[in-house]
C-alpha cells in the first residue's frame, strides 16, 4: 500500500505525535464508538491502561492530557491549543468529563488514567487499552496502538492485517525505491508525477494543491509563532526558547551577512528550532512526518522558498509530493515510531524526506533524488530516542536543526552528482529497520537509556 501524502503530513498539535496526537485520536476513536453502539448513557466509569512507551514517557509527552481530550470528543486535527488547555483544566479541576461532548461523568484522573509501566504488548509498544464500565460490569473495551505520525490501529486491523487507510487502488503502486525509479523511467515522469496520480485516485488537482497549500500554510505558520513566542518551555526542565533570541541576532547582523555565508544555515538553525519549540509547548504542528521530527521539513522547505533563484508554488508541491513519497517506503517498509525504531524512524526519516523534496524541487532528476533520500538515513542510521525526562526537548529540538543541515547537505551532494551511488535507498531502508530490531529498547523512547539517565535534569 502507498500512504498518501495526506497521511503523512497531518495537522496536529504537540508534543508528540505518536504519544500524543495517536492516544487522542484513539480515545475520540473509542468514544465515538461507544455512543454509535448507544452504550454511552450507560457508562459510568471510563479506564485508560497505557502500556510500554506510552506509560514510560507518556507524561512527559502530554499523553494523559491527550486522553482527557480524546474522550471529550476531541480530534488532534481540530482542537486549538488554548480551548485545550481550558478544557483539561476544567476536567481536572471538577473532576468530571463529558465523554464525546454529551455524557457526563465522574473522572479520577489518577485512578482512571493508569500508566503500567511494567508491560509491554506483542504488536507495538505504543499501545493502550481502553475499558467502559457500567458499575462493575464491563460494556465495551478496545486496544488500540499508535504506531507513528499520528496514525493508530486497532485490534481487528492489527488481527486482519488490515493497516490504516493510505492509497490502495493506484495507477503507479510502488513498494520501493526501484519501483519508483523503474516507474520513472518508464513512464517519463518524475517521483511527484507518480505521487500526485495515485494523489488523484482520491482527489481532483485542484484539492490536491488546496491541500498542500493548507500543509505547507500550517507549517510556515509554525515556524512564524515559534520566532515570536519566547519564555520557558513546560515540563520541569526550564529549557528557555531560544528562537526570538537568534531571531533578534540574525536581524542586528544583517549588513553583515554577506561577509558569512554560512549565514543561510544559521536562518535555516532557527526554523527548525522555531518549530520544535513551539511543539514542545504544545502548539499547533504538522506532522512530518512525526511530530518529534517536525521541524525538519518545514524549515528545508522554508529554505528553498527564501534562497532558491527560481523557488514557485510548482517546486513547493513537488517538494512536498516527493518527501511523501520517500516517506511511504520507510513508512511502509520500516518504521517511523521512535518507539519501535529509535529517532532514525523520525529525525532520520525526516532528513531523508527533506533531502529528497529539495533535490526535486532543484530540479534533480529521479535518480539524484533517490541518492539524496539515501544520503539523508544513511548517516542517521543508529540514531536513538533518549528524550530527557520523557519531554520533546533535550536532545529533539536541537537535533532537527541538525537534521535539517544533513538534509539540504544530501540535496547538494546528490546534486552534484548524476545519481550513481554503490548503496541504493532500499538497502539503507532495510538497514534502518534491522538496526531498529536490533536497537536496545532503552533507546526506543523509554527515557531509560542515553542522555535521559546520564544527564542531571535539574
Amino acid at each position: 500500500m502507498v500512504a498518501s501524502t495526506f497521511e503523512l503530513f497531518k495537522i496536529g498539535v504537540g508534543p508528540s505525535s505518536s504519544h500524543t496526537m495517536g492516544p487522542m485520536l484513539a480515545a475520540a476513536l473509542f468514544i465515538g464508538r461507544v455512543a454509535e453502539t448507544g452504550k454511552l448513557a450507560q457508562v459510568t466509569r471510563l479506564e485508560t491502561l497505557l502500556f510500554g512507551s506510552l506509560a514510560l514517557t507518556g507524561k512527559g509527552h502530554a499523553t494523559d492530557r491527550a486522553i482527557l481530550l480524546g474522550l471529550s470528543g476531541q480530534k488532534p486535527e481540530k482542537i486549538e491549543p488554548d480551548a485545550a488547555d481550558i478544557l483539561v483544566s476544567e476536567i481536572r479541576g471538577t473532576k468530571r468529563i463529558r465523554l464525546n461532548s454529551e455524557h457526563e461523568i465522574a473522572f479520577n484522573e489518577d485512578a482512571d488514567v493508569i500508566f503500567d509501566q511494567k508491560k509491554r504488548l506483542d504488536f507495538h509498544s505504543n499501545a493502550m487499552r481502553f475499558n467502559a464500565f457500567n458499575g462493575d460490569t464491563l460494556v465495551e473495551t478496545r486496544v488500540y496502538y499508535s504506531v507513528g505520525g499520528g496514525a493508530i490501529l486497532d485490534e481487528d486491523q492489527i488481527g486482519a492485517n488490515n493497516p490504516e487507510a493510505g492509497l490502495w487502488d493506484v495507477p503507479h503502486a510502488f513498494c520501493s525505491g526501484a519501483d519508483l525509479l523503474k516507474i520513472a523511467a518508464d513512464k517519463n515522469i518524475s517521483i511527484a508525477d507518480i505521487m500526485r496520480n495515485n494523489e488523484r485516485t482520491a482527489k481532483g488537482d485542484n484539492e490536491i494543491s488546496g491541500d498542500i497549500r493548507k500543509i505547507v500554510d500550517a507549517m510556515s505558520a509554525c515556524i512564524d509563532r515559534g520566532i515570536k513566542n519566547g519564555g520557558i518551555l513546560p515540563g520541569g526542565l526550564k529549557v528557555k526558547r531560544r528562537a526570538p533570541l537568534i531571531y533578534g541576532r540574525l536581524m542586528e547582523r544583517q549588513e553583515r551577512a554577506l561577509s558569512d555565508p554560512l549565514t543561510i544555515l544559521d536562518w535555516v538553525n532557527l526554523w527548525a528550532l522555531a518549530v520544535n519549540e513551539e511543539n514542545a509547548a504544545g502548539g499547533k504542528v504538522v506532522t512530518a512526518p512525526t511530530n518529534g521530527a517536525a521541524g525538519i521539513v518545514p524549515s528545508v522547505l522554508r529554505f528553498y522558498e527564501r534562497f532558491a533563484p527560481k523557488a514557485d508554488e510548482a517546486g513547493v508541491e513537488t517538494f512536498i509530493l516527493t518527501a511523501a513519497a520517500i516517506g511511504s517506503l520507510f513508512k511502509e517498509n520500516a518504521s517511523i515510531s521512535g518507539a519501535e525504531v529509535g529517532c532514525q524512524g523520525e529525525v532520520g526519516v525526516a532528513c531523508s524526506m527533506a533531502a529528497a523534496g529539495l533535490t526535486a524541487a532543484w530540479g534533480g532528476t529521479p535518480l539524484q533524488v533517490e541518492n539524496a533520500a539515501e544520503i539523508g538515513m544513511e548517516h542517521n542510521l543508529g540514531l536513538t530516542c533518549d528524550p530527557v525526562g520523557g519531554l520533546v526537548q533535550v536532545p529533539c529540538i536541537e537535533r532537527n536543526a541538525v537534521g535539517a543541515v544533513k538534509a539540504i547537505e544530501a540535496a547538494r551532494l546528490a546534486i552534484l552528482g548524476d545519481g550513481t551511488h554503490r548503496v541504493s535507498l532500499d538497502e539503507v531502508i532495510e538497514t534502518m529497520r534491522k538496526t531498529g530490531l536490533d536497537m536496545s529498547e532503552r533507546y526506543k523512547e523509554t527515557s531509560q537509556g542515553g542522555l535521559a539517565v546520564n544527564l542531571v535534569e535539574c
